[in-house]
């Protein structure tokens, strides 16, 4: 399969950069991803808007909504499947949606996510006198922007200590667009047996953890099979880490490039403010995973067909001029904070919202009250990133650590 739409992403170029450069020809492009499959990206603040409130009624998020999925366009080995066809709440459409939300919703209330407060901070703390430990040139991803976000949904969710690195390899391989179709599906593979045998194992040895309330939800009637269970488990596990890995090292690198922002957070403690701002200046997802038209539409003027596929693309909404500016560029934690899109809107609201900024506020607050004179031993430019068009952020980030506070 292949076509003459322009690709994405497009070589030698950032996904950004590509999706900014797209973003000049219409709000909403189609392009050819991976493997020749034509779909849509919304690339503008009201595009992504218009597309987020219209879930579960004009867009859908199952797949078999998109014929090309299941009429041969698109070939079986298509690594993406892996990722398009998970059988998890994102992929669930109304009233299906709805319960499986409410379910996990109950977890992640304002009252018990702050409730976490100590603990997190507990993590957070451990790990930080670990990077204290490790000197200056210690790589800052995994020792604390990887570890300290595992560690919290993890613990969460009742996954042991010793089973959790093998987790954030699984989401790597799975998220990243140059992971082979063979690895793509074997990875799929591992982690869903994985997670049917935590299932199992909560359902033998209950603990006080998501995972186990959600098991005996599910035997004791709530409408909530194994499947189900196991795909919100998968997304939970995923999404409930890998965002909030990547909003830590954007905002580290944005703070870098920006030392009055950082000195005016430090001043006035305005570190909900620095997660505010880095989600929408360089926001942890680059692209969403696909919802499918069902009907035709018209979004932002721009005609789209039903039954195609549509990414929509936070990047670049969050830097879109046309809604933040001719400084829509510029890291300003000052900025107003109405109309974000930081954490979605509409239906599909992100659940963790509260949990993430909770994370973020901590874990930076407290990197900096305790290396106040933190800085990169690496320039920005050769910062590596994530290969993937889902979620991006830096992959290494060595530091000096300067003084040392308790």
């Amino acid at each position: 399969m292949s076509t003459s739409l322009p690709s994405f992403p497009a070589a030698d170029e950032t996904p950004l950069d590509t999706c900014v450069r797209l973003r000049e020809i219409a709000p909403v492009v189609e392009v050819e991803f991976p493997g020749g499959v034509p779909a849509y990206l919304a690339l503008t603040h009201n595009a992504v808007r218009e597309i987020l409130a219209g879930d579960n009624k004009t867009f859908l998020r199952d797949p078999k909504h998109w014929p090309a999925l299941h009429d041969g366009s698109i070939p079986e080995d298509w690594p993406l499947r892996a990722i398009v066809e998970g059988g998890h709440m994102a992929t669930k459409d109304g009233g299906d949606h709805r319960r499986l939300r409410g379910l996990v919703g109950k977890a992640f209330t304002p009252a018990r996510v702050q409730a976490l407060e100590p603990r997190v901070q507990q993590i957070v703390d451990g790990l930080l006198d670990n990077v204290i430990a490790a000197g200056d040139g210690v790589d800052l991803v995994p020792a604390f922007t990887e570890a300290m976000p595992m560690w919290v949904i993890c613990e969460l969710f009742g996954v042991p200590a010793e089973e959790r690195l093998q987790m954030r390899n699984w989401t790597a391989a799975l998220l990243a667009h140059t992971t082979p179709p063979e690895e793509a599906f074997a990875t799929q593979d591992a982690l869903q047996a994985y997670l049917h045998e935590l299932v199992e194992r909560k359902r033998r040895t209950p603990g006080d953890d998501i995972t186990s309330g959600l098991v005996q939800a599910r035997d004791e009637g709530d409408r909530l099979t194994t499947e189900e269970l196991v795909g919100v488990l998968w997304l939970m596990l995923i999404a409930g880490h890998e965002t909030t890995v990547h909003l830590l090292g954007h905002a580290i690198v944005a703070l870098a490039q920006n030392p009055d922002q950082l000195a005016l957070a430090k001043a006035e403690d305005r570190w909900a403010d620095v997660v505010e701002e880095t989600l929408r200046y360089r926001h942890s997802v680059m692209m969403t995973s696909f919802r499918f038209t069902a009907e035709n539409v018209t979004v932002a003027g721009v005609h789209i067909p039903k039954g195609q596929a549509v990414g929509v693309v936070y990047q670049a909404s969050g830097i879109d001029p046309a809604e933040y500016g001719e400084s829509a560029d510029r890291f300003d934690i000052t900025r107003e904070q109405s109309a974000r899109l930081g954490f979605g809107h509409g239906p599909r609201y992100c659940v963790g919202a509260s949990l993430a900024r909770l994370e973020g506020r901590l874990a930076l607050a407290a990197l900096y009250r305790r290396l106040p004179e933190l800085t990169l031993a690496i320039d920005p430019d050769d910062i590596p990133y994530s290969p993937s068009f889902f979620t991006v952020g830096p992959l290494s980030l060595p530091v000096t650590l300067g003084t040392v506070k308790p």
